[in-house]
């Protein structure tokens, strides 16, 4: 990763308090090369269910807490050494320290026996929709755990498994017609997932008693929302139906595992950068630092940093306007089977987390991730968890939180500033401006593994009245960059 080497000298102290896109190429030369990169970058990640929705407007009315905020997922299994929703609560102040506004909890409900996958089982084979999972604790715990979040500021999801139940879930024998069936008649698990038996949405009866688990958490237990596992399986308009009969009791927040447009026109504040992450790691790939695609001899295409551009013009074309990205170098899936973001990135680390927080969007962070937590723990079994004494990686990551809560132009949605790109030389270099009439945040990286000429090509970003935002000095512009190198110039 490269971390300047200033960043230990940055003392570890707690943040203060607490869109539309808009990209100018410089020339038709640049515009076409976007164009082939956009036809590269949808060969292999398509946005699932696109349609033209981009001039219309997302009907989630997004909670004013979600604009600026960090989302942090909690894996309670391996994120302390209790395991439980106790010891996860007396880690609340470290993270609202770190500058941390969302908790989600990874799915807190018992987990079937039936099919169950090694010891301890999935997560995501849910037995009861309506309990905690004991290996964690009790719903008092659950209680008292939101509880203790909300008095420092912090909002609390859950992690909820809509498209399937676990294998003796009581609904499998209660309630048979429930679930969806094979050419044989037999209920089946969805992909490879032998542990689970998918849900039948064409069934009216099954589709109220998810809507009243979904609220059953909202009432008792005060949470603030939900992330709705592998959500475009699920039908849109049951999401829809299932988000308003929830907002009656509070004003929620939901996110969608998935990259399918349709599902932010009225049912989610936001999904997930699944498009953007595998770019993430084609540059990286193609740049020599990506260990993971080497070693598991993935054939990722061949892109640099114009790639991003495209990406972002398809999403504003497909997605509603308002509607949030949720940015990540890293999450449970692919920590656990996809590789570290270390062995994804390598040096290009540090840049790529830059991203995921300055493009339009909101970013997340994973357990461990504050501490520069290098290792893929186990889905199915207990694992070493990590040392959280702050280091370099605390600060990067503090600032990074505190840089996203403390300029309006990186909000996410509709209020957050415009992208303005500035074109170089090099295809590998990646500079832009967000802006706002009274804030803007300008980001300028090197997204390949060898020093690069900044050599700009049209305007370059304005400098007065702006600071380095990670040494605090006065705003210059170097003649290169080294490998991997990131600025992030902020007002003064």
């Amino acid at each position: 990763m490269f971390l300047p080497d200033f960043i230990d000298k940055i003392p570890y102290e707690a943040p203060e308090g607490f869109n539309s896109l808009t990209i100018k190429f410089h020339s038709m030369k640049q515009s076409k090369i976007a164009a082939m990169m956009l036809a590269a970058a949808s060969a292999f990640t398509p946005i699932v269910g696109a349609q033209e929705l981009g001039s219309t407007v997302t009907k989630a009315t997004h909670p004013e807490w979600v604009e600026s905020a960090v989302i942090y997922e909690a894996n309670v299994r391996q994120g302390t050494q209790g395991r439980t929703l106790k010891s996860l609560g007396d880690e609340l102040s470290r993270l609202k320290q770190l500058g941390i506004d969302i908790v989600w909890l990874m799915p807190i409900h018992p987990i079937s026996e039936l099919n169950r996958k090694g010891t301890l089982g999935s997560y995501y084979a849910v037995r009861d929709y309506k309990d905690v999972n004991p290996e964690f604790g009790t719903i008092d715990d659950l209680k008292d755990f939101v509880s203790r979040a909300h008095a420092l500021g912090i909002r609390v999801i859950l992690d909820e498994v809509c498209n399937h139940t676990g294998c003796d879930n009581p609904w499998v024998k209660e309630h048979p017609d429930f679930y969806a069936r094979n050419d044989k008649g037999e209920m089946f698990g969805p992909f490879d997932w032998t542990d689970t038996y998918k849900l039948d949405y064409s069934n009216p009866a099954m589709r109220a008693a998810m809507i009243d688990a979904l609220t059953f958490w909202v009432k008792d237990c005060d949470i603030d929302g939900y992330r709705c596992d592998v959500a475009m399986e699920v039908p849109t308009d049951f999401w829809e139906e299932a988000r308003t009969a929830i907002s009656k009791y509070k004003d929620i927040f939901m996110l969608a595992e998935a990259a399918k447009p349709e599902l932010c026109a009225a049912a989610f504040d936001a999904d997930y950068a699944w498009p953007m992450k595998d770019v993430f790691n084609a540059i990286a790939a193609t740049k020599g630092a990506n260990k993971y695609a080497v070693e598991h001899q993935q054939k990722l295409p061949v892109m640099n940093a114009l790639a991003i551009d495209s990406l972002l013009q398809a999403q504003e074309l497909s997605y509603p306007q308002g509607s949030i990205r949720m940015n990540m170098v890293t999450n449970h899936d692919l920590n656990s089977w996809e590789g570290t973001e270390f062995e994804r990135y390598g040096d290009g680390l540090g840049a790529f987390a830059v991203l995921s927080y300055t493009l339009p969007g909101m970013p997340m962070m994973y357990t461990g991730q504050e501490v520069g937590f290098n290792h893929a723990l186990e889905f199915f079994e207990h694992d070493i968890t990590p040392d959280y004494k702050a280091n370099e990686f605390t600060t990067f990551y503090t600032m990074l939180n505190a840089l996203k809560h403390r300029h309006p132009a990186l909000r996410a949605g509709a209020r957050g500033g415009k992208m303005v790109r500035h074109m170089t030389a090099s295809p590998d270099i990646y500079a832009f401006t967000r802006q706002l009439p009274d804030d803007e945040v300008t980001v300028i990286l090197n997204l390949s593994g060898e020093e690069q000429p900044l050599t700009w090509t049209g305007s370059a970003p304005a400098l007065e009245g702006k600071a380095d935002y990670f040494t605090s000095s006065d705003a210059t512009l170097p003649a290169t960059l080294k490998p991997w190198q990131y600025l992030v110039l902020t007002k003064k």
